[in-house]
């Protein structure tokens, strides 16, 4: 760990590693208490793999058409906006199943990002980095547009916090009270589909849904307020990101997954301490 923290100061690509976990960190608190508190992790989780076409059609497009003004960043952000559209408007207005249309994203997103990535020459070395992540490998094109993601989506989650607050605990009772819950259900999931845009540069496509439920489910165990809730998912957030980024630097092992485990052991530590803790307050109690 204090050899990660020397080195921070002298290599510009940790400095941008450590930059990127702040940032997503502040989403994925925010966002990820909506998240555990709508129930909707598995809607992350189909948007997360569904970018996987995205970011695969538009590396093809770069490396054999020579649109090197694309990157695969610019298709993670329009594929998971497509996803959040077809989620809403299907299981909305078409009136069907959300899980069966989650289920289709999820499966139909990587069959895609597998075709372009087949006829892509290259590519198969950078695959492993979108599905497992690798902070160390983000740019400064790359920063500036996560710090641009990530402005959007605090600004919007802040901006309507009233509205998606109430969606969350409440459809009904928000329906009620005049709010537009369609509206503010598809802003709801454009900003989850943000923030997994974020998170999938810090631990990829296919961790992504632990990083962002994790936090907030930790957060969750210990306040009744969503705001706090928000605060205490944030700063665990960063702790988690920071502390795999330190541990993994120093035996070179991927920090996405370094990441989660720190983030699930502390999950698992969280819930069987405070299972004992129950367990001791009601034996007292009985004595």
């Amino acid at each position: 760990m204090i050899e990660f923290w020397s080195a921070v100061g002298e290599y510009q690509f940790l400095q941008y590693a450590l930059l990127t976990g702040i940032l997503a960190s502040i989403a994925c608190g925010v966002v990820g208490s909506y998240v555990v508190t709508r129930r909707i992790s598995y809607v992350a989780g189909a948007i997360s793999h569904f970018i996987l076409g995205g970011m695969g059609a538009t590396k093809y497009f770069n490396v054999v058409h020579g649109w090197n003004w694309l990157e695969p960043l610019h298709g993670a952000v329009i594929a998971a906006i497509l996803a959040a559209l077809i989620i809403s408007q299907v299981s909305v207005r078409a009136k069907q199943r959300e899980d069966t249309v989650i289920g289709a994203l999820w499966a139909m997103g990587m069959a895609v990002g597998i075709l372009f990535i087949s006829q892509t020459p290259g590519y198969n070395e950078d695959l492993m980095s979108y599905l497992f992540g690798d902070i160390l490998l983000v740019t400064a094109n790359d920063l500036w547009l996560i710090a641009t993601l990530d402005i959007f989506v605090i600004a919007m989650a802040f901006i309507f916090y009233n509205q998606l607050q109430a969606i969350c605990f409440d459809e009904e009772f928000a329906r009620l009270r005049g709010v537009n819950v369609e509206l503010f259900y598809l802003l709801l999931l454009i900003l989850t589909a943000m923030t997994v845009v974020l998170l999938v540069t810090v631990v990829g496509i296919i961790l992504v849904i632990a990083l962002i439920t994790l936090p907030a489910a930790i957060a969750g165990q210990f306040t009744n307020s969503l705001g706090r809730m928000m605060v205490l998912a944030t700063i665990l957030s960063l702790f988690f990101t920071t502390l795999g980024l330190s541990f993994s630097y120093g035996p070179n092992l991927p920090a996405g997954a370094v990441i989660i485990v720190v983030a699930g052991i502390i999950y698992l530590l969280t819930i069987w301490i405070l299972r004992l803790s129950s367990m001791f307050v009601s034996r007292r109690a009985e004595y």
